[in-house]
């Protein structure tokens, strides 16, 4: 039995050790978020962030990230309550497919997270590991460039003591 810290919550998992994370991810927690897409580290589809970091789940045996903090997608934030990072992909409607876009979204809060001045340039850099076969890459671009703005907005008033 493996403890998994899966966006705040802890879950206990009957799994081999060796199991891809993406695996008990969709199959055994039903989280659906990240997506199947290649298997091999190589199109971005699966990722989340494990203690901060853009990982490819696919890749992750859970024995590695068991006493990690694993953040999905469902884990930004909810239809009710969206995170940042979600605002502005619907209002860019950086989704044409949507199958890339809960890694690429991960794969941005990251980085915003780790660097909320990020340049676009560090933006274009770091988003490069996953694909978009749709072609919404420039609207994709604008979502990150927009959630690094309303990022910032969001962390101004916890800064000033909750007054903006």
């Amino acid at each position: 039995m493996m403890k998994l810290d899966i966006n705040g919550a802890i879950h206990e998992v009957e799994a081999d050790p060796s199991t891809p994370l993406l695996y008990v991810l969709r199959n055994d927690l039903e989280m659906n978020g990240a997506k199947f897409g290649c298997g091999l580290g190589q199109c971005g589809a699966c990722t989340v962030m494990v203690d901060g970091k853009a990982v490819f789940s696919c890749l992750v045996p859970i024995m590695l990230v068991e006493g990690r903090k694993v953040k999905t997608v469902e884990g930004l934030g909810t239809i009710d309550d969206p995170a940042p990072m979600q605002i502005a992909f619907i209002e860019e409607q950086a989704a044409q497919c949507g199958y890339c876009i809960p890694g690429m979204m991960m794969r941005a809060q990251a980085l915003l997270e780790s660097r909320p001045d990020a340049s676009d340039a560090e933006i274009r850099t770091a988003l490069e590991p996953n694909l978009c076969r749709c072609g919404t890459h420039m609207r994709i671009l604008r979502a990150v460039q927009r959630a690094r703005e309303l990022m910032k907005t969001a962390a101004a008033p916890a800064a000033n003591g909750g007054k903006a």
